[in-house]
């Protein structure tokens, strides 16, 4: 994805418009598109900083491409790319020993006089057979660590010069995400889709049923996230091509300024984007995955079902992340939060209580509970992963009392 940095947006008549290459008139940009995916395709063994130049020198004749687009671009074809790196930082210990040695020479020169008689070339070479290394291996590694200085170890590329640009295209959608407030989408068509790729996010949302088989998903944006609000505006870009991938909805989000008012995005389905994202694995959260095969298939008479139902209370609409349903016929609900705000989750707790009639085990972060704060009835805190042993007590609690009642 984009930096902040890297994004380019217009503020028009109260309106947030991203840059976007359209057909009509950035047709020239596939073969700019062929000429860069063809720089990194052939450039195995070049300096990122190399290939960056490389990027530059094809639109220095392009009279509309600002700066941004083409850091922009450099930004997703890097994305697409492995670079050799230095974890175990060889490449600063190799400069000291090497700039410590040489410093005994200084000065270097080209060719040597009476005046200075250490001429690089012999210096270098003498340093070559001290470390037993061809100098030009030295070169290379000298700088490893540096992230312009990385070379190119391999490109998995783009299928053409029209997904590079599709491409393009979504990353400034998202990068525009990252100022968002508040977004608002309305389902139609794959709502449950839609739904799961947001909970895969542990994107904070409330739902209203406004019609038949019509959905309002409201989202908390980055913008309004009081904790790690980096993180939380990454996975809210994540979403994007997921929702893109979908069919039938609506979105309308609002994007903070540079001069602190707000501006409406607006796209829907039928704008023509498109996404990037293959079919959905069954599990994306770390978190649910780890849970769902810690538990297995089955555990003490206890199903695991991933979104088993949608609950309504007049408008008011509730998907649990989880049901387990017992052999006996009892069923709890599992919510987990995992970003979170005061607000949301008071608001959590009001939904929870509206459909209290079902029973539903709420599971939060640690972190997110204040000092001194009253574990509720049903509500399981976790740090960092949900742990089996005491969801299984707290679901055999509630199957008991169900059965007392």
């Amino acid at each position: 994805m984009l930096t902040s940095e890297q994004s380019i947006v217009e503020f028009k008549a109260g309106r947030a418009i991203p840059d976007r290459l359209k057909q009509s008139t950035h047709r020239h940009y596939t073969e700019y598109a062929e000429k860069m995916l063809r720089v990194y395709s052939n450039g195995a063994g070049q300096q990122r900083r190399q290939l960056h130049r490389q990027v530059e020198s094809i639109f220095v004749d392009e009279p509309d491409c600002p700066v941004r687009r083409i850091q922009a671009f450099c930004k997703l074809l890097d994305d697409q790319s492995t670079f050799l790196t230095d974890p175990e930082g060889k490449a600063s210990k190799l400069r000291l020993q090497v700039f410590t040695e040489a410093g005994r020479f200084h000065p270097l020169v080209r060719q040597a006089d009476r005046l200075f008689e250490h001429d690089e070339k012999r210096i270098k070479q003498e340093l070559s057979n001290k470390f037993d290394l061809p100098w030009d291996q030295i070169e290379q590694s000298f700088y490893s660590d540096v992230i312009a200085y990385q070379r190119l170890e391999q490109f998995k590329g783009y299928p053409n010069a029209s997904a590079l640009l599709s491409r393009y295209n979504v990353a400034q959608l998202q990068a525009c995400l990252y100022r968002a407030e508040n977004m608002i989408v309305s389902a139609m068509d794959d709502f449950k889709t839609i739904l799961r790729y947001a909970k895969l996010a542990r994107l904070l949302h409330d739902i209203v049923r406004s019609g038949s088989s019509k959905y309002r998903i409201t989202f908390s944006g980055p913008a309004s996230v009081l904790h790690e609000t980096r993180r939380y505006g990454v996975n809210f870009a994540r979403f994007l091509p997921a929702l893109l991938a979908c069919k039938g909805w609506e979105m309308t989000a609002s994007v903070k300024t540079p001069w602190n008012w707000s501006a409406k995005l607006v796209i829907s389905d039928k704008d023509g984007f498109s996404s990037h994202l293959p079919s959905p694995d069954e599990f994306d959260s770390t978190l649910e995955k780890s849970f769902a095969k810690k538990f297995g298939s089955e555990r003490d008479g206890w199903q695991l079902i991933r979104e088993g139902q949608i609950l309504h209370d007049h408008q008011k609409t509730f998907v649990p992340d989880f049901t387990f349903r017992h052999v006996d016929g009892t069923e709890v609900l599992l919510e987990i939060v995992g970003f979170w705000t005061p607000e949301y989750l008071a608001h959590r707790r009001e939904t929870v209580q509206k459909f209290r009639h079902h029973r539903i085990l709420i599971a939060v972060p640690e972190k997110s509970l204040r000092e001194g704060a009253t574990i509720g009835e049903n509500v399981l805190v976790y740090k960092t992963v949900l742990k089996l042993t005491p969801l299984m007590e707290i679901i055999e609690k509630i199957r008991t009392e169900n059965r007392n009642c």
